[in-house]
Parts: C-alpha cells; structure tokens; sequence
C-alpha cells in the first residue's frame, strides 16, 4: 500500500536553508542542517536552537464535563490545575500501556488544548472519539503550525520580539498575539533546555520563521539533534521508550501521576498501573553506558548478565555530544536495575561490558520559578 507523505508548511523554507529531508510520522521531515546533527545540538545547549515540530497533533476538547472525561483516558490530575497551567501524561490503555504521551493545557473551566505524537494523532482522535461522549466538542486544529525555541538564551531573545515570554515559567502557557497575528505561547520543549513551543496559523509560519531565524545566536535544528538532545536529558521518545506494552510504572513516569489518581484510579488501565505503584515491577527504564566509554550500543541490542542470562534490551542509543560520549536507555528486569550493575551488550557479533546508569546524562535546565 502507498502512502502519501504529507509535508510541513515551511518544508520549502527548510530547503532554502539546506535542509536534508527524511520521512517521520507520515511527514517529510528535516535530519539536519549544514551545520550538523552535532553543531546543531551543541548550538541548542550553548545558545538556541529552533525547530519545526508542525507535524505534532493540536487538539482542542471544549464540554462542561470536559476535565472529568478526560481524566477518564489519563492518568494526570487536571481537575486542581489553572488556567495557563500544562501538565504532561499518557493516554493510557486497559493493560496499562501507552497509547501515547502528550502534553495537556487548561486554558478555562471548560475547554482543553492538546498536543499530542505526530505518528500517533490519528489514532489518539480515534481513541478520543471512542470514549468522549457527545456533549464534549474535540477539534483537531490541522491549520496551525508548531515551531520550538530551545536553548539557555532561548528566553532572553525571545523576549526581544514577544515580551510575554520573559514572564512565563516551566510548564506555563498563554494566548496572546505577535505581529497581530493569534498565537499561543507555552514554555516546554524537549530538548531539557529552556525554551518555548509557538503555535500559529500555517499563514503566518513563515513570517515569524523568517523572524526567528534573525535572532542572534539561533540555528535551525533537525530530527538528529532532536533525538539526541531528549536523549541525553532521559526523556522518552514514543515508539521507542513508550509503547502499547509499556507501562507509566515501568517507564519510571510515575512523577506525572499525582496523589489523588494513585488513590482513586478512575483511568483507563488504572488497576494494572496503580497495582504496579503498590507492588513494583518486573522490568523498569534505566540508563546503559558502555565500560570503554566509546562504543555507540544501539536500539534493539540484547542485554544479558554476565552470565548469559537475557534481561534486556536498548530502546533508544546513540551519541550524546553534551555527554561526550554513547548514552542509552533500555528496560530490564528488576532485579539487575540497580546502579552500576554490570551487563554485557552484544554488539556486532561481540560482547560489550556495560553498565547501568541513570537515563539522565546530562542535567535538565528548566526554568520553574523566577
């Protein structure tokens, strides 16, 4: 079967500025820039880095009864947040897995701003569809772009064109206007840095794209760097660290579960997650880095013991630039998930010694208070 791939609203402004192109999530995707995967990621933790994360899903969930159906589908509390206030969850599954992850923003009583996986929007307005009853009014906002500001001086240039910026903390979000142009402006990203997620109509994207790339300092950043930032700073990628069979528990995202759904439950899969928080589990997310400090262990290498026994398996490895040197993540059983236990990778016919570690390589620098 043919598929077609859809294509970003600014994929001819990308080209302009040499990007090259690959298919992600249905959609035809930057990897990288002149610059390259590393200077791009080094550039985002130096200074600024942008991109263009269009392909995301917007959602918008308006009802009278919209914070407790939606509590129904996630394992977050979001009936105590305010207006402005965003909380990260999971759509989660009767087994306890994860549909997908996404970011949730009140915006007032009764209305509810999504974003949600670019590979996984059409399923998730499936599952939406499915379990919201019909007083509740979801709108899939397919005009708008998304472009990410990230970077330790991603906050202060901002500033310079849309002042609200310097206001915002982690996690925070407002409606606003740049340019009288509608926007929304929300201080998150994934990169661990800093930064902030612009929403704006696609007529419009170019313009403050142009804008944006006037800022001192800036760089346009491509999937490759993007992968390998979140990375470094242990936040999961859907698909690979999160899946239909992966748990919040075992992911180690029981953070994003506050008290009051521990207790209650009341979510999809909450008697298998909320069991999982009474009992433990059996297999957990951890970090892996390799003994000889320079050997890449890649996604879907076997873990064992030094015994030969399997109890694993990487589902995200790569470089870390920041780290300066190989970083993964993988599950593995419980009972070998403590820090600085000793594993060994197979990797290209060989044996690797590694260990594990936690999946943070280098430290998170959100802004959550000024």
């Amino acid at each position: 079967m043919i598929v077609d791939v859809q294509h970003l609203k600014l994929e001819s402004f990308h080209t302009k500025l040499g990007a090259k192109f690959v298919s992600f999530a249905g959609y035809r995707m930057p990897i990288s820039y002149p610059l390259g995967v590393k200077g791009e990621h080094l550039q985002t933790r130096k200074a600024i880095g942008l991109f263009d994360v269009s392909h995301m899903g917007q959602i918008i969930i308006e009802g009278p009864q919209a914070a407790e159906a939606l509590e129904k589908l996630v394992p977050a509390a979001l009936q105590e947040m305010k207006p402005g206030q965003i909380r990260y969850s999971q759509l989660t599954l009767e087994n306890g897995g994860i549909l997908d992850d996404l970011m949730l923003t009140r915006w007032d009583k009764n209305s509810w701003g999504l974003v949600v996986n670019g590979a996984c929007k059409f399923d998730d307005i499936k599952h939406l569809e499915q379990y919201l009853d019909a007083s509740i009014l979801m709108t899939h906002l397919e005009d708008l772009c998304l472009i990410a500001v990230q970077g330790p001086r991603a906050r202060l240039a901002l500033s310079s064109i849309m002042p609200e910026a310097a206001d915002l903390v982690f996690m925070q979000s407002i409606r606003t206007t740049w340019n009288n142009i509608e926007i929304v402006l929300s201080c998150c990203g994934y990169t661990g840095e800093d930064g902030y997620e612009i929403s704006i109509h696609k007529d419009h994207a170019e313009t403050l794209a142009i804008k944006l790339t006037d800022l001192e300092e800036a760089t346009w950043v491509g999937l490759g760097a993007r992968n390998s930032l979140r990375l470094e700073t242990g936040l999961c990628l859907y698909g690979n660290d999160l899946t239909r069979d992966t748990t919040p528990i075992e992911a180690g995202l029981i953070w994003s579960i506050q008290k009051r759904r521990r207790i209650d439950g009341g979510f999809l899969g909450a008697e298998v997650i909320c069991k999982q928080i009474e009992i433990g589990v059996d297999r957990k997310r951890v970090g892996i880095t390799p003994l000889d400090g320079r050997t890449p262990i890649r996604d879907h290498t076997l873990l064992k013991t030094e015994g030969g026994e399997i109890v694993g398996e990487i589902t995200s490895g790569g470089f870390g630039p920041t780290h300066n040197g190989p970083i993964a993540m993988a599950y593995i059983s419980h009972n070998v998930s403590a820090i600085e236990t000793t594993l060994v990778a197979e990797v290209r016919g060989k044996t690797l010694p590694c260990k594990v570690c936690d999946p943070g390589f280098v430290k998170q620098h959100y802004i959550r208070a000024l």
